[in-house]
């Protein structure tokens, strides 16, 4: 007892002793935004920087922008004294699906897919592009829309349609009074396209192809536009004459009367909610022996005859296949670059969030520093800005490449979108995932986009081609190019690997600053990993089939390889566009800028483990080069404001943490 009264009375003048030290508490002052603009200078014109790396249709774009800022359908909402117009997440699986139609829908009247099936030339063909991405940066479920419907039905009947079908199908189709999809994909194939399991028949009786799902593996899947507003279709199936399986072709077929009731023998169903893209109604499609005319077959490659005879010029299935399947590659384009866009937009949010978001101070009674002044915060964002210009420059390669395709550069066309669409996407995720973080909490809320374009954009890993089997699909191209120059003994000539007939670079032992950010020894880099890579792949492959294996088996046994060889194809083919954008620069800050993130985006590349891994750079270098890449985002600094005003996107597409954070997340804007 006696102790539990000490501890009491202890405990008591603890309590009330007055402290001699003790001082009278203050509340520090509240926190005030201040835009970004007041503090940041721009060292070149960001006018100039956007021409560069959006290059084409900017008048367009922007009067695109403002259709969607100025109209109620794009949901616009006051945040801090601005006004942002984002899809409305919150609403039900069916109300986006019609607030999507409604939206394109609004488009159509003003004029915006004016020409986009009925015109020809670069000139549309641009524009198109450039319509279709300033749509992503809005909603990827209107991109995706608007892609099933112009790129997909309607390059279908383009490309593998003849002229009756272009006369008959196409104006309805810009108008929209035709709603087309897609089916290709089925319940049990996706990207093994060739082992699709519709049969189509031809009845010579009454000159009608008879197409069937033959079991539940080959009912048509994941078909956008399929489960509420299509009208139409093209029917990817294998097609059997006389018994003979001549390989998979395409069909016109009407799903929808004109009352939007689903035409007889064919079943459709929902594919469900999903956690993202649900505005757009994917379905799933059954034919139970439905009957087309003849004429429905795109006959671009092939035909059947009235009395049944298949007719094509090209004998060998295999070419037939891929002269049939070339057109697709456009799916592949337009995937990859509008995960560039969507990049902008994340770093453009986090980067003005993090210009003006402070947290902790360096000393006693000092202001909290900002976000971006921390060099680990530097290290996390510049690389990805880099890595989003380089994109950017790349993503207008690959759009002129297909733009001024023919049939001899469609192999080329095939390997290089296969490899961006991959690296884009991949890329897309990660700069997704960093920007997230980056913003913190508030990088949660949907209003401010980051997180949400997470869950949207996730799919572009997969559809259109897994990215794994694209990527080996584009070493498989390089090994048989390999092959080719070998069994000829002639050079290297095109996919950028002309460097395979000069010496082999030599990287030098010790890397300086001044090495490091050297163009020329950063193209040399890239290409001694390519080169390598692809000798090494070619080995392995011949030595699996020295052994017996078969082809396909060889290239998987040696799949790691075919993956790191897929990677070094694209960044160096990436690097190459990012070069050749910065040589048709005068001398000047734009060009000194571009060159920094020039040397960034290389290094970043460089850095990447397979330089370690196989021996290209030794640890020191290995270090020498983080620290230059620390030094590089330093350098970069001062530029942030400028480097992502020049993506060009107006403030309203930005989530509202881009600006006055306080202001949106006042009692006063609840």
């Amino acid at each position: 007892m006696e102790q539990v009264f000490k501890r009491t009375q202890i405990l008591t003048n603890h309590l009330l002793q007055s402290s001699p030290s003790s001082q009278t508490l203050s509340s520090n002052a509240c926190l005030s935004y201040s835009p970004p603009e007041l503090s940041e200078n721009y060292a070149f014109d960001i006018k100039d920087m956007r021409k560069l790396i959006d290059r084409h249709n900017l008048e367009e774009r922007d009067w695109l922008f403002g259709l969607m800022k100025q109209n109620k359908l794009f949901n616009p909402k006051v945040r801090g004294g601005k006004v942002f117009v984002s899809p409305d997440y919150n609403q039900s699986m069916e109300q986006q699906r019609e607030m999507t139609l409604k939206r394109i829908e609004y488009l159509l009247e003003k004029g915006a897919f004016k020409g986009w099936l009925t015109e020809k030339g670069e000139d549309i063909e641009m524009r198109k592009f450039a319509g279709l991405e300033v749509c992503s940066i809005y909603d990827h479920s209107l991109f995706t829309k608007l892609g099933v419907h112009f790129f997909l039905w309607g390059g279908a009947i383009q490309f593998f349609g003849t002229k009756h079908h272009h006369d008959k199908w196409l104006r309805d189709t810009e108008n929209y009074s035709i709603k087309g999809c897609f089916a290709m994909t089925e319940l049990g194939h996706g990207s093994n396209v060739r082992g699709l399991e519709t049969v189509t028949t031809y009845d010579s009786n009454t000159g009608e192809f008879v197409i069937n799902t033959p079991c539940e593996s080959a009912q048509k899947y994941w078909i956008g536009g399929a489960a509420n507003h299509a009208t139409h279709t093209v029917v990817f199936s294998q097609l059997h004459i006389n018994g003979t399986n001549q390989g998979v072709h395409a069909f016109i077929v009407q799903i929808r009367d004109a009352d939007g009731y689903i035409c007889p023998n064919i079943r459709i169903v929902d594919c469900g909610h999903k956690f993202g893209l649900n505005g757009v109604d994917n379905g799933r499609i059954w034919f139970d022996n439905v009957r087309v005319p003849r004429e429905n077959l795109l006959n671009s490659v092939a035909d059947v005859s009235p009395d049944g005879k298949y007719l094509s010029s090209i004998e060998n299935p295999d070419q037939r296949f891929a002269a049939f399947m070339a057109p697709l590659t456009v799916g592949r384009v337009n995937i990859a670059i509008s995960s560039v866009y969507q990049s902008k937009v994340a770093l453009a949010t986090s980067i003005r969030y993090a210009l003006t978001r402070r947290a902790f101070s360096l000393k006693k009674n000092e202001p909290e520093v900002l976000l971006l002044d921390y060099p680990s915060h530097q290290r996390r964002l510049f690389p990805l800005v880099a890595k989003t210009y380089a994109m950017s420059f790349a993503a207008n390669y690959l759009k002129m490449l297909y733009v001024k395709r023919t049939p001899q550069s469609n192999k080329i066309i095939h390997i290089v979108s296969s490899s961006f669409k991959a690296t884009f996407t991949w890329n897309n995720m990660q700069i997704l995932q960093e920007c997230r973080e980056a913003c913190g909490g508030q990088g949660l809320k949907t209003e401010n986009r980051v997180g949400q374009l997470k869950g949207e954009y996730d799919v572009q890993s997969t559809f259109e081609g897994d990215n794994l089997i694209l990527m080996q699909q584009v070493s498989k191209a390089l090994f048989a190019e390999y092959m080719a120059a070998q069994k000829r003994n002639k050079v290297f000539k095109g996919l950028g690997l002309e460097h395979m007939n000069k010496p082999c670079p030599v990287i030098p032992l010790q890397l300086t600053s001044t090495t490091l950010r050297c163009s020329q020894f950063q193209m040399d880099a890239l290409c001694l990993r390519e080169r390598d890579l692809l000798n090494r792949f070619v080995a392995d492959v011949s030595k699996c089939k020295a052994k017996g294996e078969s082809n396909e088996q060889a290239f998987l046994m040696c799949y790691e390889l075919a993956q790191d060889l897929g990677k070094a194809f694209s960044d160096r083919a990436i690097f190459q566009t990012f070069v050749d954008a910065e040589t048709t620069l005068p001398a000047g800050s734009l060009k000194d800028v571009l060159g920094t993130l020039r040397s960034l985006y290389a290094l970043i590349c460089i850095e990447d483990v397979s330089f370690l891994q196989y021996g290209y750079l030794s640890v020191d270098n290995g270090a020498n080069v983080r620290r230059e890449i620390t030094k590089l985002c330093t350098e970069l600094r001062p530029h942030a404001l400028a480097l992502v005003s020049s993506f060009g996107i107006p403030d309203a597409f930005l989530g509202p943490i881009a600006f006055n954070w306080i202001e949106a997340n006042a009692w006063s804007s609840v």
